[in-house]
């Protein structure tokens, strides 16, 4: 009786109906190597798979909830039944809303919880096992250069991208010698859809700052990962923002941050139902008044 093949090695992308990580598929097929799309949206996810097939590449696909909490077992059992193993994981699902803590959603808020850090954690943790018995492979986490600082008026969406870069960097520390590579790539601002799908294209801050296109940093992503680098951060505004975040003092960062993520119209983060321009943001004006008369 002969014995079953060995499972072939396969890139996974999770989030890979759209935007980055739809991009990064595409990178990794020019690999010649089994590309498995992971996603909610099925159509989604024939559209994105028929393209790498078209350009002669494999391509598989999932739909998968990833709030679900069996979902990496699901994915694992897909591959095995596919003859398939994780030799890279792609972790590029991920949301964020804007606006003020106090004002959103909590079971929202608590979804940017549940899958920009407890799935990619629950991922990562499923599959990196294989990938140091096998010694090869690694881990691709796309964070953010939000993560670089705390986000008023985006709370929760900032501080998961830390918690990404955090996380990543260290297992990349731990499996430096494994034959491991973790790498997290931060971009800043891409023109995809995110920043219509989380309210952010209607401030000044993502109007002010230039936006790189959804392919050049998945070329920059897969580059580095395979040559082993912790973290990326494509494009020159995104170094910028991590050099600034670095050096500027928390008191003159936050208060621009939040000014720029926030709208006049928002809803006042106290509470009293009112829009923030007739709220606190005119007593903060008044306040500015009475300081500027008196340094005159």
């Amino acid at each position: 009786m002969m014995a079953p093949p060995e499972p072939r090695l396969a890139v996974v992308v999770v989030g890979a109906s759209r935007g980055i990580g739809r991009a990064i598929a595409n990178v990794a097929a020019r690999d010649r190597i089994p590309v498995v799309l992971v996603a909610r949206s099925r159509d989604d996810l024939e559209t994105a798979a028929n393209d790498i097939r078209k350009l002669g590449g494999e391509a598989f696909t999932l739909d998968l909830d990833l709030f679900s909490a069996d979902a990496s077992t699901r994915l694992a059992a897909f591959l095995a039944a596919n003859n398939l193993c994780c030799d890279i994981l792609v972790n590029s699902a991920g949301y964020g809303l804007r606006g003020a803590a106090t004002t959103l959603p909590i079971p929202d808020q608590l979804g940017i919880i549940d899958l920009n850090i407890r799935a990619l954690t629950d991922l990562s943790l499923h599959f990196l096992p294989g990938m140091v018995a096998r010694g090869r492979g690694g881990v691709l986490n796309l964070g953010s250069i939000a993560g670089f600082m705390p986000g008023p008026n985006m709370a929760l969406y900032y501080a998961s991208k830390s918690f990404v870069r955090s996380f990543s960097e260290a297992l990349h520390e731990e499996l430096r010698h494994t034959g491991v590579t973790v790498t997290c790539v931060a971009p800043g601002p891409v023109a995809t859809e995110f920043l219509k799908r989380s309210g952010a294209d209607r401030v000044r801050l993502f109007k002010v700052l230039p936006k790189v296109d959804a392919d050049y940093v998945a070329e920059r992503a897969w580059r580095g990962f395979k040559s082993g680098r912790r973290l990326v951060v494509p494009g020159l505004s995104a170094k910028l923002a991590a050099f600034a975040a670095a050096w500027v003092p928390s008191a003159l960062m936050l208060p621009l941050i939040g000014r720029l993520q926030r709208r006049s119209n928002d809803p006042c983060p106290c509470g009293s139902g009112l829009k923030y321009k007739d709220c606190c943001g005119a007593r903060s004006r008044r306040a500015g008044s009475r300081q500027g008369s008196r340094s005159h």
